[in-house]
């Protein structure tokens, strides 16, 4: 972080405590010029240069953190009608998420046109109430050609899936063709995410008769085996490294998944990851009690498997963890049979208290590094670290409050997504495992 002792007129000061230059949090000043940081300085604010400023308004919030605003560097806003743009930013804003980084996989079509990407831009410019950030998607039998139209349109990257989820909204690519989609958005310059899922393994279980209406939520979990999440990441990572692309594996659920990201990296490939907040806080013993609530793809995993992950987080070894937002209504999860429902929680409000109330209790380390997956990370990985990630002058004026002393329960009833439920009702900041 930039601290800077010269103070420049401004129109707003926060009081809090900030990072700071050698480690930890210590009181300080956030001044604010319109809608870019003017200056952060260490300690409490001269009187004489607070009167100096003409009347700035002052908000001091004590103990609490002062922190950049969050990134989601994953929310589906309409993959449902019901859930919209209004209400995915609304919640992202009372979370804490001052920029989302919007999948394309909607409902009505993805986006893999320009006539689609400029709809959902003027879409966005009308209902947005936070910053969005859009990807495309390049369908098979050729899509990939599009992806140059689409950069210089406005996409910051794109998605595409090794796993068939639909053939419409949520195509598979498959190992040949994500030979030319790699190649292809290397050219471009921008990144490619991935839903890194082996298609044949899991195909194979859920066409077994007895699974596929079994009341059993783990049959979820069994179907979608750890080694059918590894062998889609190294697929992933084998064709990006080859073709020299920038590549983003979404949503991992597993430790051995990050470390073979991180091996990856060591041989020089462009690969980050990112990991979810659901595969932090709960396990597949979960879904005993919250049952098809907790389908999510990929599944919950074992307590062991939550463990090995905060330690990777903790070693710096995950650049984003994001909330892969999936606002469906209770209607579609809730049925007995698991596998009859959607795969998805909604979490974009919930990301950051339900990540740093964790963090916070794991320790400084475990802190530091969350904050930076919530916030540099997602902002490098999409190049829009000009503007978002950290509390530097100049960038945008994106600034969150955290309270670590607070131990406020999350209400599902307060917040502001469509879908009218969450996995962390109960859940308080710090605690290891939702209230139930």
């Amino acid at each position: 972080m930039e601290h800077r002792s010269d103070t420049p007129h401004a129109q707003q000061l926060i009081l809090g405590r900030i990072r700071a230059q050698g480690g930890g949090y210590a009181r300080g000043q956030v001044w604010i010029e319109g809608e870019r940081i003017a200056a952060v300085v260490d300690g409490e604010p001269d009187p004489a240069v607070l009167a100096g400023q003409g009347g700035a308004q002052v908000l001091d919030v004590g103990e609490a953190l002062v922190l950049p605003g969050a990134v989601d560097a994953h929310v589906h806003s309409l993959s449902h009608a019901g859930e919209g743009v209004v209400a995915s930013t609304s919640a992202a804003a009372g979370g804490g998420v001052t920029t989302i980084v919007e999948m394309p996989f909607d409902g009505p079509g993805p986006i893999n046109s320009l006539d689609r990407l400029r709809a959902k831009q003027d879409l966005v410019t009308d209902e947005a109430v936070v910053d969005v950030a859009l990807l495309g998607t390049l369908e098979p039998g050729g899509g990939w050609r599009r992806a140059g139209g689409l950069v210089d349109e406005g996409v910051v990257g794109f998605k595409v899936s090794l796993f068939l989820t639909d053939p419409f909204r949520f195509p598979r690519i498959d190992d040949l063709e994500l030979i030319s989609v790699m190649r292809e958005v290397a050219e471009t310059g921008s990144t490619l995410c991935t839903h890194a899922e082996n298609n044949e393994i899991i195909k194979g279980l859920l066409a077994e008769a007895t699974p596929q209406r079994s009341t059993d939520p783990l049959t979820h979990t069994r179907t979608r085996p750890p080694v059918s999440e590894t062998l889609g990441v190294l697929t992933a990572l084998e064709v990006a490294a080859t073709q020299g692309a920038s590549l983003h594996v979404c949503h991992l659920s597993l430790p051995r998944s990050v470390d073979l990201v991180r091996w990856y990296q060591s041989q020089g490939a462009d690969v980050t990851l990112e990991v979810c907040p659901h595969y932090l806080a709960f396990t597949e013993d979960d879904m005993l009690t919250q049952r098809g609530r907790l389908k999510i793809n990929p599944p919950l995993r074992t307590a062991a498997d939550r463990e090995g992950l905060w330690e990777r987080v903790e070693a710096g070894a995950v650049s984003v963890i994001s909330s892969d937002h999936a606002p469906w209504p209770t209607e579609l999860k809730d049925h007995d049979v698991v596998l009859d429902n959607h795969s998805g929680v909604p979490g974009v409000e919930t990301l950051v208290p339900v990540t740093l109330g964790h963090a916070w209790r794991r320790g400084p380390a475990a802190f530091d590094a969350a904050v930076a997956a919530l916030t540099e990370g997602p902002a490098r990985r999409y190049g829009i670290d000009h503007r978002k990630g950290s509390l530097v002058p100049g960038k945008d004026a994106d600034v969150i409050v955290f309270d670590p002393s607070s131990d406020a329960a999350i209400d599902e009833r307060t917040l502001h997504s469509n879908a009218g439920w969450s996995p962390y009702h109960g859940h308080r900041p710090g605690e290891r495992s939702p209230i139930r």
